[in-house]
């Protein structure tokens, strides 16, 4: 081979190296746009996995919900974590984390819940009997004029929520300026802080001292048109607190009517239908509202399982008598719609003197389901929302029935399409809802 011919055939050689790394440099350069493309789907996926929520076809708006449920599924998990870590307690930490999620949805879907938005109303933070309250007045109507009073105790599972997040200001705001009504908002102390009857005296005592004949006459309220009204974990306190009003005779001025949204009555059966159909569906999950009562009872938390399937109200507990076994049979007090195919769960054996260490479980300032027809009969009138799917559903039905069979006038607004949180003003469907209560209250107070 000729010199010329070996420098040739270097030269080819040489010529070849550049085009492979050409070659390996796009095949790089492919990769790298394909890696984030990749890392993008996954997440999507993951996101979607972890915010989709199988739910009935009945439920308007299910992704809203999913979202909103996703928030708080997320809240908790951080706050157990938190918890774990001892930097928090997890329920503290749970109600702030919520309080900032609540925020960035109402800018996700253009919420018109935010406080501060009716103009007149003239709010002030002072306090009841020592009790911390948030009160809204209308614009005076003239001398000689009486407005309307109530009082408004928020949900949250006596663990989390206040009077002054955007939801509950948005709502008695509202309430003050369409009823022409001072609303008290009550900040009950709450879990951990406290534990059952603590969040409950706090209530009472605020109510007592607004139905007050001085404080009535200094806000210009009518005596005969005041009600007590709550949500959730607040329908069980305006319940609670409705009664022991009523059956006390010291008390010259008592509420006229209450209206319960969704509340919770009774911790003895966690079995009942709407129990057990609902048990998946968001935002209130049975362990979780099992949990709610344990902590509001004051109950070692490693129990929850035993509650779940009533090992804590077994055939045992001499004291769960059959008369107060009727008071919550909803085999009997519950219309056959809602019965269904279910079955009762009644423990034969469970769990031993639960009932005398927990004696909060059948006190009926926890649990007003469980009051006797006697207090029942002077309660006042009463308006009960209730929704299919939530498990509460059951308690509210149950007390329809129970306050109108002891001779007290019930209306029972039943969602078919609702779930806890219905009245959310995230929600079109819970929009709805809030104007029949609103128009409740105001053809009944």
């Amino acid at each position: 081979m000729s010199p010329r011919q070996t420098r040739r055939n270097r030269s080819e050689r040489v010529d070849l190296v550049p085009t492979g790394d050409s070659e390996d440099s796009a095949g790089a350069r492919y990769k790298m746009r394909l890696f984030p493309v990749i890392v993008t789907i996954l997440l999507t996926v993951a996101v979607a996995y972890y915010v989709y929520v199988p739910l009935p076809d009945a439920i308007q708006e299910p992704w809203k919900l999913m979202l909103l449920d996703a928030g708080f599924r997320s809240a908790m998990h951080l706050a157990s974590l938190k918890d774990w870590l001892g930097l928090d307690n997890s329920m503290k930490s749970f109600g702030q984390s919520t309080k900032g999620f609540v925020d960035v949805v109402k800018g996700l879907f253009g919420s018109e819940s935010g406080g501060g938005v009716v103009p007149g109303v003239k709010v002030s933070d002072i306090t009841f009997a020592g009790i911390p309250v948030r009160v809204y007045e209308p614009p005076a109507g003239g001398e000689g004029h009486l407005r309307r009073g109530l009082v408004y105790f928020h949900g949250g599972g006596w663990a989390f929520g206040s009077s002054k997040m955007g939801a509950y200001d948005a709502l008695t705001r509202m309430l003050s300026d369409e009823l022409d009504a001072v609303v008290v908002s009550v900040e009950y102390r709450l879990y951990p802080e406290v534990r059952f009857p603590v969040p409950y005296l706090d209530c009472l005592a605020a109510a007592q001292h607004f139905l007050s004949p001085e404080v009535l006459a200094k806000y210009a309220i009518d005596p005969e048109r005041v009600a007590v009204s709550g949500d959730s974990s607040g329908g069980n306190l305006a319940a609670a607190v409705a009664q022991e009003i009523a059956i006390d005779d010291t008390m010259t001025v008592k509420f006229s009517a209450q209206a319960l949204i969704y509340p919770v009555l009774q911790g003895v059966d966690f079995n009942t239908p709407s129990y057990v159909q609902n048990q998946h569906i968001p935002i209130l999950y049975r362990p979780l509202m099992v949990r709610f009562w344990l902590q509001y009872l004051g109950v070692d938390l490693s129990l929850l399982p035993q509650f779940l399937v009533n090992n804590h109200s077994s055939l045992h507990h001499s004291t769960i008598t059959p008369e107060l076994r009727a008071r919550i049979d909803w085999t009997v007090l519950l219309p056959p719609k809602f019965k269904k195919n279910y079955k009762p769960v009644i423990a034969e054996k469970g769990l031993q003197g639960l009932v005398k260490e927990v004696p909060g479980l059948l006190d009926v300032r926890a649990a007003p389901l469980l009051a006797g027809p006697e207090v029942l009969a002077k309660c006042p009138r009463a308006y009960i929302i209730t929704c299919e799917y939530d498990v509460l559903r059951d308690d509210g039905l149950m007390y329809a029935r129970r306050l109108q069979d002891a001779g007290v006038t019930v209306t029972n607004d039943h969602y078919e399409d609702g779930f806890h949180g219905y009245l959310s003003r995230e929600f079109d469907a819970g929009k709805r809802a809030v104007r029949r209560y609103i128009s409740w209250l105001q053809d009944n107070l």
